[in-house]
């Protein structure tokens, strides 16, 4: 998922200003239409989305070795209430059950990530291969086929083997590029004569930015102004090297696929008429998509970013930009190497120019760009602090997509809301309207000739949120974290998105109302179990907390007083809704 990042964290996305048969955008146009009610292509591909560290859990179990998240989540302060990955969904022992749930949702795929620590435990294939990691992904891969639900993985999901960043410095160190691809290459050869679309790096723009430039991600690094360039450079030369090494060794036998999954919020110009803004705008975009897209479809970075970071660079008395180049030959070995474009995006930012003076060692990554973020308080945010429901933007990015990289083969690989809440909730209806809008504004930028295959729910489960820990939930299903089972709760959207893959769209206004109308009424029931559940859970904690006289007053608050309060507002709740409904009947 993409991560928080508050107002000084946010994204950078590219314009392809320069190279090509691209078409300009028209900033200008606001399509912000109503409603459309269709369906979309045929063979359209609904699923839905995971990461390895975020749900496997088994963090130290048969032969995997440590990543910088497993490090890093351990040392007290990083995470949310000091929550760690250690066990998380216990995906790792719930395969079949998961693989249930997929079926239960009529899913077509499924996209995961697979642990380069859990099958290279050093992350140096010379060293050791792990055959149990490799049994787990078999397992996974081969129940998912089964139930003919199609895997797309992703190579890197942030895990990265923690020998490599002691040893190397991480990204930080051209190095990587080699080893990555000696991974790449050991998940070729063993899963893909199954696996046949696979995506090289999910989200690099937070493992560059908030890995090396802000810290607030693993390994944890503050290389200001310098770190996250540098990391970003390796990132898109080992993608690059991914691609043809598949392309030479393993497409003619395996005719499988090989793209990247990009993050990119939208960047709207506060004021369309001002050409500033509308430049400003751009800049978001650039600098945040544009990044990585950009060297990948055109071959190098987007000249917008040359230009800022190179004049802040000299600003600040550099003999060189802080952004790093690409030589001739690098440029044409990296363009073009992408099979389909992978999209996670989330929300969408009102931009407009700000001058951020250059002093000398004062140059970062959110100054360079010369821009402000600004939102609508009437946007709706039900959970991450930077994540506003923003629909029609959606439809502005896939079609800037369209026009600046040749109109790629796009699949859609995150987009979701959380909620933050104390007390369990499985009613979802803020969720249910957020998919309802942004998958229809997906159908609209179909409708405009976008080239999108297929679309990935984010996520399936509630699960780890990296810098936030457990307090912010993803998921159609709801997990709870505090049994040692983890079990699986299903959300009002579970019923909700399930109808919308049957139907592939939306029929007519009549039959969408009734869907949700029966999604929130399924959750009730769902509701009273879950209480049930919980008011065990409950007792046990009274029990034990009698037998422990040396247990805090604020653990008997966490573990008691609230889950109990939240058990009473489930079953009011539930009773509640029983009663308009049998008055409506």
């Amino acid at each position: 998922m993409l991560p928080r990042c508050a107002f000084s964290v946010c994204h950078v996305f590219v314009l392809v200003l320069c190279l090509s048969s691209a078409e300009d955008f028209d900033w200008t146009k606001n399509g912000h239409s109503s409603f459309h009610y269709g369906t979309f292509p045929a063979g359209f591909s609904w699923g839905a989305g995971s990461s390895a560290y975020q749900t496997e859990g088994a963090w130290d179990k048969d032969g995997k070795g440590l990543s910088i998240w497993d490090v890093f989540s351990h040392k007290k302060g990083k995470i949310q209430r000091n929550d760690t990955g250690d066990s998380s969904c216990e995906g790792y022992h719930k395969v079949k059950d998961d693989v249930s749930l997929m079926k239960e949702l009529k899913l077509n795929h499924y996209r995961f990530s697979i642990s380069w620590p859990r099958l290279i435990p050093t992350g140096i294939k010379s060293d050791h291969i792990n055959e149990k990691g490799i049994q787990y992904y078999d397992d996974l891969i081969n129940h998912l086929l089964e139930s003919k639900i199609t895997p797309i993985v992703t190579l890197y999901h942030w895990d990265l083997p923690q020998v490599l960043q002691e040893k190397y410095g991480g990204w930080q160190n051209i190095s990587m590029v080699n080893h990555f691809n000696e991974f790449a290459s050991l998940c070729f050869e063993r899963f893909g004569n199954r696996v046949k679309y696979w995506m090289t790096f999910n989200n690099p723009w937070s493992v560059a930015v908030e890995g090396y430039e802000t810290g607030e991600h693993a390994p944890g690094l503050r290389l200001k102004g310098t770190g996250a360039y540098k990391a970003a450079h390796h990132i898109i030369k080992a993608h690059a090297k991914v691609w043809h090494t598949y392309d030479t060794q393993w497409r003619g036998k395996q005719k499988g696929l090989v793209g990247i999954s990009l993050a990119g919020d939208w960047g709207e110009p506060v004021d369309i008429s001002n050409q500033k803004d509308i430049e400003a705008a751009e800049r978001y975009v650039q600098f945040f998509l544009g990044w990585f897209a950009t060297p990948i479809f055109h071959g190098d970075y987007p000249q917008v970013m040359k230009d800022f970071v190179g004049r802040k660079s000299a600003q600040q008395g550099l003999g060189t930009s802080r952004l790093p180049t690409f030589s001739p030959q690098e440029k044409s070995y990296i363009k073009g190497t992408c099979d389909f474009l992978g999209i996670g995006h989330f929300t969408t930012r009102y931009i407009t120019q700000k001058n951020h003076p250059s002093a000398r060692g004062s140059g970062s990554y959110f100054t360079d760009r010369d821009l402000a973020e600004l939102v609508d308080p009437r946007w709706p945010d039900p959970g991450s602090e930077w994540l506003y429901s923003v629909p029609w933007g959606f439809r502005r990015l896939l079609n800037f997509v369209k026009s600046q990289y040749g109109n790629p083969m796009i699949y859609v690989t995150e987009n979701g809301v959380s909620e933050k809440m104390l007390c369990t909730e499985l009613c979802d209806e803020w969720r249910i309207q957020y998919y309802k809008d942004y998958i229809n504004e997906m159908l609209k930028a179909i409708k405009d000739g976008v080239n999108v295959k297929g679309y990935t729910a984010w996520s399936l489960l509630d699960k780890f949120e990296w810098d936030e820990g457990y307090s912010e939930r993803f998921g159609l299903y709801y997990v709870d974290f505090r049994n040692k089972n983890k079990p699986r709760y299903p959300k009002a959207s579970v019923q909700f998105y399930k109808r919308v893959i049957s139907s592939n769209g939306f029929p007519n206004q009549r039959e969408v109302e009734n869907w949700r109308r029966k999604a929130v009424e399924t959750c009730s029931s769902s509701n009273q179990l879950l209480a049930a559940e919980e008011q065990r859970s409950t007792a046990a904690n009274i029990l034990r907390l009698i037998h422990d006289p040396l247990t805090s007053q604020m653990e008997m608050v966490t573990e008691i007083v609230v889950p109990t309060v939240c058990t009473l507002s489930i079953l009011l709740g539930a009773v509640f809704l029983m009663f308009l409904l049998r008055r409506r009947n």
